[in-house]
């Protein structure tokens, strides 16, 4: 009687070893299935935006003075398109005005506001990172943007090194910044 007390005891510690392994292997493969469909969103979602060496440009900040990415050479930088109207950007805002007191970040507003709109929609928000205004989208058509907020991180030597569409988070940011740099 005993002997099969302790072989039922053995048979159902074993099947919950097993529901627990096929539990987990279950778990796995949702969790790659995932990762797997957000690639494919991500692929999506910057299929148009240039790749390799980042195009040049000269455009006029705020303040008035000119700036281009060959500037911003030996050094890494966030190009980040954004809008007012956009409620993602604004969200993220803070984060970029962080970062630009730390780091190279130049942003093209895809905006039609004058520039003293932008000035003032800027001192509002509490916020002064470097502005280009893209009024005619002649910015974001070179750099093949479709959708706000982008961000680009050009690395030293100038080649996009990474690319995202939609929010992204200050420390993602930040670690992409460092990781170019090395």
């Amino acid at each position: 009687m005993q002997r099969t007390k302790w072989y039922v005891m053995k048979e159902v510690t074993e099947n919950q070893g097993n529901s627990r392994k096929r539990r987990y292997i279950r778990w796995l493969l949702e969790g790659l299935v995932l990762i797997a469909f957000l690639m494919i969103v991500h692929g999506f979602q910057t299929r148009s935006v240039v790749r390799g060496q980042a195009p040049d440009f000269q455009a006029r900040l705020l303040d008035g003075t000119t700036v281009s990415v060959r500037d911003y050479r030996g050094q890494a930088l966030l190009l980040q398109f954004w809008a007012t109207w956009c409620p993602i950007c604004r969200y993220e805002q803070e984060s970029i005005d962080s970062l630009a007191r730390q780091n190279a970040v130049l942003t093209v507003a895809m905006d039609d506001l004058t520039e003293i709109e932008m000035r003032a929609w800027m001192d509002e928000q509490g916020v002064s990172y470097p502005v280009v205004l893209d009024v005619d989208g002649s910015l974001s058509g070179l750099y093949g943007i479709q959708g706000v907020p982008s961000s680009i991180i050009i690395d030293q030597v100038g080649d996009i090194r990474f690319v995202d569409v939609g929010y992204t988070t200050e420390i993602g940011l930040r670690l992409r910044l460092w990781w170019v740099s090395l």
